[in-house]
């Protein structure tokens, strides 16, 4: 099954495949992800994958998408993940919390090029930008499958630049 996540324009266009109608395993739900057509005017894409679902985003410009589930974190995790201000907030204990700190990074990560490229504990978190915003940069929450988070970040093109 696969279906369209809301987002509106400027956001980039989401999909979100589901592998347990058709039985697909971890590989077949990858090579499906890879296999979807780009829209119109897309030409960047990013993928992520959290058996049996998976997150395709399609945008004109740099874009990253992550989709986690939500684990009680190791008892190190969010402090190997968070800024000193996201440690300042006392989340480390909410599972939700952590995950949705951490896929926010993650999809900022690939829209920035290169997620490992990051460390996690100097980029901060899309979900403390004021209205989804950092400069140039976007970000949504999407309306993950019960019990995982998502997130989408993109850049927006400034007036009349190219990619």
């Amino acid at each position: 099954m696969i279906r369209r996540l809301p987002t509106a324009p400027p956001a980039p266009c989401v999909w979100l495949l589901d592998a347990r109608p058709a039985g697909l395993d971890p590989s077949a739900l990858r090579d499906w992800a890879r296999e979807l057509p780009a829209p119109p005017g897309a030409r960047r894409s990013s993928r992520s994958y959290r058996h049996p679902f998976a997150l395709v985003a399609f945008s004109a410009g740099p874009v990253g998408v992550d989709l986690e589930r939500v684990e009680p974190p190791e008892p190190r995790f969010a402090a190997s993940i968070c800024t000193p201000q996201e440690r300042g907030l006392g989340l480390e204990h909410d599972a939700a919390a952590v995950a949705c700190l951490w896929s926010g990074k993650e999809a900022l990560a690939k829209a920035l090029g290169d997620a490992r490229a990051y460390d996690p504990r100097r980029l901060g978190s899309p979900l403390l930008w004021p209205e989804g915003r950092a400069g140039p940069w976007r970000a949504l929450r999407l309306q993950a499958p019960a019990g995982h988070v998502a997130w989408v970040c993109w850049r927006e093109p400034e007036a009349g630049a190219a990619d």
